[in-house]
């Protein structure tokens, strides 16, 4: 990896993905490292949207379930979110929120798999996935196990239901071996529940591949889908008649449109759809993963390894004797696309890089994070935001009083 800026330029100008960087409306002069928290808005998407409100809903009224098949949103943005997680088109819907998918799949899972109750995830693990857990404990009889990393695999016991795990923890940056802890569940007789959301649209995911279970994944980071977008969730399709959502929605039913009064599943992956969809914000999200149609995810994850290994070496060069701690793996192949390194004072450092147009995040207790989205994310960029924070970091700007006030959103 080059050292210079002229060789970062070089990058830049030999990259098959620059092009799609005009396809993002980003502010001038700001550096974007915040993709893997709040992706980027396409610029197809602000026109997608009016024309939705003034000629869809405006001038179709209700018509537009059918003239412009809103009914049909879920499923179509579920089949185009699929050959990015290495799934089919049957096995993927868009729906509600990744955590009510994370209750919908445990609590199907725990159903399926009794007498077994016990719910196994990293003690680690992003805090609303824990929550989750909690809560269906509590409703379903369950028993949530988090164990410490180091101890997972010990703690596969013959009482696990199913193994609930992220596939790149959201604070460190580290990959999981897919393939490796599925084939452990599965002989352990435990189904595998996935969080993709740190994962999809960043690198290769190949849940078919690895014989995984179930997935869920959020559509407002790497796939660009705004805002709270909604997310998706993914159940094999071995398993999709096996499983019931407890969430028994109408939009699930296997006649939604008969209104009788008990409830039959649909058939497939439809099943695990409950109230009407919003169509508003499912339109946004497929304005973000229609950018990837044409995009070899082998390319962006290599993109996003050398951007990752290039803000890794000139932290260490330009930022020596500052305090910082690279808590991220080296090696590529065990990590995401992401780089986080540990400060005392990471919260001031980051507010002081956000005033000054380089847009990371903080994550409690002492994380500086970097997320690296190679669809808008150019080499020049990366080298620019060590620049500033350097500048940041010798000059001691994160020391102004303005930097210590906590806000809500971190």
């Amino acid at each position: 990896m080059s050292a210079s800026l002229s060789g970062v330029r070089a990058l830049d100008a030999a990259d098959p993905l620059r092009p799609l960087r005009g396809a993002f409306d980003l502010p001038d002069g700001v550096v974007y490292l915040d993709g893997n928290s709040l992706g980027a808005a396409p610029r197809v998407a602000g026109p997608r949207l009016r024309r939705a409100i003034a000629e869809e809903w405006a001038g179709g009224l209700v018509r537009s379930w059918n003239t412009h098949d809103w009914i049909g949103a879920p499923a179509r943005i579920g089949a185009k979110i699929a050959p990015l997680i290495g799934a089919r088109a049957s096995e993927v819907i868009a729906c509600d929120s990744t955590s009510v998918n994370l209750f919908k799949l445990l609590a199907a899972s725990l159903e399926r798999q009794a007498p077994r109750k016990m719910i196994l995830a990293e003690a680690g693990d992003f805090p609303t996935d824990l929550y989750v857990a909690q809560g269906v404990e509590r409703v379903m009889g369950g028993e949530l196990r988090a164990a410490p990393a180091e101890a997972l695999e010990a703690a596969l016991g013959a009482d696990v239901a199913v193994v609930m795990l992220t596939h790149v923890n959201y604070r460190t940056g580290a990959r999981r071996d897919m393939a490796r802890i599925t084939r452990l569940a599965h002989a352990a007789g435990a189904l595998v529940l996935w969080d993709l959301s740190h994962s999809a649209g960043a690198m290769r995911v190949d849940l078919d591949g690895a014989d995984a279970d179930l997935a869920v994944g959020c559509g407002y980071k790497y796939l660009n889908g705004g805002p709270g977008a909604p997310a998706y969730l993914y159940v094999a399709e071995r398993l999709q008649a096996e499983l019931v959502s407890p969430l028994t929605g109408w939009m699930g039913h296997a006649a939604p449109f008969d209104f009788v009064g008990d409830y039959r599943p649909a058939d497939g992956i439809a099943r695990f759809l409950a109230g009407t969809p919003p169509i508003l914000s499912m339109l946004a999200l497929e304005c973000g993963v229609d950018l990837f149609a044409s995009v070899d995810l082998a390319e962006v994850e290599a993109k996003a390894q050398r951007q990752a290994d290039l803000f890794i070496a000139r932290v260490e060069d330009r930022c020596a004797g500052h305090g910082l701690t690279l808590v991220t793996p080296r090696e590529p192949a065990a990590r995401g696309s992401q780089v986080s390194f540990a400060h005392p004072h990471a919260y001031e450092i980051m507010q002081a890089l956000i005033a000054r147009g380089v847009i990371g995040d903080f994550r409690a207790p002492d994380i500086l994070r970097c997320g690296f989205t190679p669809l808008y994310l150019g080499y020049e960029d990366v080298w620019r935001a060590v620049e500033v924070l350097a500048d940041v970091l010798e000059t001691g700007a994160w020391r102004a009083p303005r930097f210590a006030v906590r806000n809500k959103v971190t």
